[in-house]
């Protein structure tokens, strides 16, 4: 048996119980590492460890694989933790207290000592046995015609409604660029209208008013900043000019 790695208090620690495939270890793993969870603990995967069908499916959570720790039971999994909870569609004949993943997630957070989540196999889910370890349940509501989760997404549910409690970073690809001055809207503004103007757009005449109002009403609500302004005019200023020579033909 191996010796278990100290984990952090308030951080579960995933468990896989007879997980069959590697690809969907790799997936789990993935799953956890999104959401900020890196301890994950296998209980006689089926086809062993390591498994080299996992790290591809990890898509990069090679950390979570590379501490991946293998036991015979899920009594040895979990006998350093507090609590224990199995996730499973039914009770299977055990009467413990059943929570959702928002539940368990605020308990996880809140209450002291080690947390382990029980996942069972993909074909079968966690035996009676396996149940009978743990210390509540947790289950979804879910679709009861076709109450099948793949073992990532049952991870994944878990994993994220522990993260809504901890601190972690949007993802963004580009800082939010600030609201662009009142100055370049405006000027974005005139700039559609000498281009309509002399098309007619705004006539009949008695219509003006209303039809000006209604287009700076629509142009400043997407919350322009300078560089979609800019962009914005460099766009009409395109469409004033006579088309080029080697434009393609429509």
């Amino acid at each position: 048996m191996p010796q278990k790695a100290k984990a952090s208090t308030n951080r579960p620690i995933i468990v896989l119980v007879r997980p069959q495939l590697g690809e969907n270890i790799g997936k789990a793993a993935r799953a956890m590492l999104n959401f900020g969870l890196s301890e994950l603990r296998l209980v006689s995967p089926r086809d062993g460890w390591p498994n080299p069908s996992a790290g591809p499916a990890a898509s990069g959570a090679d950390i979570v694989l590379e501490q991946a720790q293998v036991f015979d039971s899920v009594g040895q999994a979990v006998s350093d933790c507090e609590h224990v909870y199995a996730t499973t569609v039914r009770k299977r004949g055990v009467t413990k207290p059943v929570l959702t993943p928002e539940k368990a997630a605020q308990d996880i957070t809140t209450l002291s000592g080690r947390h382990a989540i029980l996942f069972g196999p993909e074909r079968s889910g966690l035996e009676t046995d396996d149940v009978a370890v743990a210390r509540a349940i947790i289950t979804v509501p879910i679709n009861p015609e076709f109450a099948s989760l793949n073992l990532a997404q049952a991870v994944i549910l878990c994993a994220y409604e522990w993260s809504k409690h901890q601190t972690l970073v949007q993802p963004t690809i580009d800082e939010e660029l600030p609201p662009a001055p009142q100055e370049e809207l405006d000027g974005l503004i005139d700039h559609f209208t000498s281009l309509l103007e002399p098309r007619g757009y705004f006539l009949p005449e008695a219509r003006a008013a209303t039809t000006a109002r209604t287009l700076r009403n629509m142009l400043t609500k997407p919350r322009w900043n300078h560089l979609e302004v800019r962009t914005m005019r460099g766009v009409l200023s395109a469409l004033g000019r006579e088309p080029r020579n080697d434009a393609p033909e429509s």
